[in-house]
């Protein structure tokens, strides 16, 4: 068999996550390789750096890669994340709700939706089906110090510097056989039929190769500006265009925790997102320029931390949300920014990129003659999973009960939400979902004229796949955090309720857990060494 080769071209973690993952999942350790893998970085264009919050998928990631969890963490200052913590997502009074990793739920008929919707919901749904929810706001760990004991793993993820996570990927893999070439492209060699032959860079080399990964960011030097693919705008249905970031160093600003979990806390004109490592935390305020400009921007991003700010820098990122019409065209696959972006609410930046490397791997032409049904296959999938996260982070918003500014109104408006999940909610008001909910990806109400033939399935309905990364749970999660059946529930069941009931499992492993379970800082200085900083203050955002 014929040697194939693949040229990435861009760094940043979305060209490194790709380069590492097809060499550990096409190419066997001990043996030739089969797929030459090489990597064309510039030296002159910085780093976007976005997603630094990830989910548990990227465990399977650095899994297949091969690379040791406690050196990977030490080596990209990481800790854990273990759920997405919203606050004042529903009212603008510091109420919040968690969306966690794991839950524990009641087999083998699950009722915990229509359970709780029965109750006088007096504790929040997640807090009757998981752990998490209280481990976080507990501050805890979800590994012990010493050997697990506590039965089933906790799932958790990983919040780390995006910057050397792409360094420390680069480092990995060049000694196990990836080439990594730093020049600038300056020219792209054509075929015949349309294809890319090799791409020229500033340093005179020609670089052939059988497939190209583009990963040139918002740029998409390959998929765009060499195939041609147009990208769909996606910005009616998600109005936040712009970001300002910071970075505060624990040294100056360690408020005295560090909190196992992602805050995504609701502005004025958008959210913030707040992530911490072992050595920094990074906060950055998703707003929309059409209802706050960047001077306002920036204070209420401040005010949010407190204290004195000032000498800390602030970054401004503009970004459109959509996707490229097609992800994998001719020999060109678009992984990262180049291939489209959503809103990181619920961490999803850094998974689109890990699942392009992981289908490509899949779905790999070691054949020429089947690329086409390959591409095809593989451009479904990508579909179904954008339009999955876009209508996932849709539902955040649309479901706000917020009136306070001219923003929150906006995107309750009907315009802004996706027919999809319309037709979902109409349907979820006669039932809660269940599991059956999401075998096949119908529901009364949808068109029965999708927008493009790529997003139908082989009976023209739409098939945009509603399960492949959520489930019922996490549906259930948001929604009801949201409030949503709460009035038809009173309707329903009366306002003279029984109590919320929590399952025993819960409460005994809760009770197991705090005496188990070590504080997620104090984990992070005994076993990754993070040093014992001097406490600050408390960020005026936490309330």
């Amino acid at each position: 068999m014929q040697k194939k080769k693949v040229l990435i071209v861009g760094g940043g973690s979305a060209g490194w996550m790709a380069a590492a993952y097809l060499n550990g999942a096409l190419n066997q350790r001990g043996e030739r390789p089969r797929v030459d893998i090489q990597l064309l970085e510039s030296p002159d264009t910085p780093r976007i750096s976005v997603g630094e919050a990830t989910i548990p998928s990227m465990r399977h990631l650095l899994s297949v890669v091969g690379v040791d969890e406690l050196d990977f963490m030490k080596s990209t200052n990481a800790s854990f994340k273990q759920s997405i913590r919203y606050t004042n997502w529903v009212h603008n009074d510091m109420s919040f709700y968690h969306h966690p990793f794991s839950s524990m739920r009641r087999q083998p008929l699950d009722r915990a939706g229509m359970d709780w919707l029965m109750s006088d919901q007096s504790i929040p749904f997640m807090e009757t089906c998981s752990v998490q929810p209280i481990l976080c706001e507990w501050g805890l760990a979800p590994v012990m110090l010493g050997k697990w004991d506590m039965g089933a793993p906790l799932n958790y993820a990983y919040h780390m510097n995006a910057q050397k996570f792409a360094d420390y990927l680069r480092d990995f893999s060049t000694p196990r056989g990836v080439v990594h070439t730093l020049a600038n492209m300056v020219d792209v060699v054509m075929r015949d039929d349309g294809h890319i032959a090799a791409v020229r860079t500033d340093k005179g080399e020609t670089i052939e190769a059988d497939l190209f990964v583009d990963s040139t960011g918002f740029s998409a030097q390959l998929i765009e500006q060499q195939i041609g693919v147009g990208f769909e705008d996606c910005s009616q249905y998600l109005l936040c265009d712009r970001a300002v970031t910071m970075h505060l160093p624990y040294e100056t600003h360690f408020p005295g925790m560090v909190r196992p979990y992602t805050t995504a806390t609701a502005l004025s004109n958008g959210w913030i997102w707040d992530i911490p490592q072992n050595d920094r935390r990074s906060i950055g305020y998703v707003h929309s320029s059409a209802f706050i400009d960047k001077e306002a921007a920036e204070r209420e991003m401040r005010a949010y931390q407190g204290g004195n700010t000032d000498d800390l820098p602030a970054r401004f990122v503009d970004f459109k949300v959509g996707r490229r019409k097609q992800i994998w065209s001719k020999n060109v696959i678009a992984i990262g920014l180049a291939g489209g972006f959503i809103e990181p609410l619920e961490s999803t930046g850094l998974y689109l990129s890990d699942l392009g490397a992981v289908l490509l791997a899949e779905h790999f032409p070691w054949h020429d003659d089947g690329m086409e049904q390959l591409a095809s296959r593989y451009n479904h999938i990508m579909s179904n999973r954008f339009y999955e996260i876009l209508d996932f982070i849709n539902m955040h918003y649309c479901l706000t009960k917020r009136t306070d500014t001219e923003f929150w109104k906006t995107v309750q408006l009907r315009e802004h939400i996706t027919d999809r999940l319309q037709a979902k909610f109409d349907f979820w008001r006669f039932k809660p979902p269940t599991p059956h909910d999401f075998q096949d990806q119908w529901f009364s109400g949808m068109s029965q004229a999708p927008q493009a033939a790529d997003l139908c399935s082989h009976d023209r309905r739409p098939a945009v796949d509603t399960g492949g990364l959520w489930n019922h749970e996490s549906y259930e999660c948001i929604l009801f955090g949201m409030e949503f059946l709460k009035e038809e529930s009173e309707q329903w069941f009366g306002p003279n309720r029984p109590a919320t009931q929590v399952h025993p499992a819960i409460i005994q492993r809760l009770q197991m857990a705090r005496q188990k379970l070590p504080p997620h800082h104090i984990w992070l200085n005994r076993v990754l060494g993070m040093p014992q900083y001097p406490m600050a203050y408390k960020p005026v955002g936490w309330g």
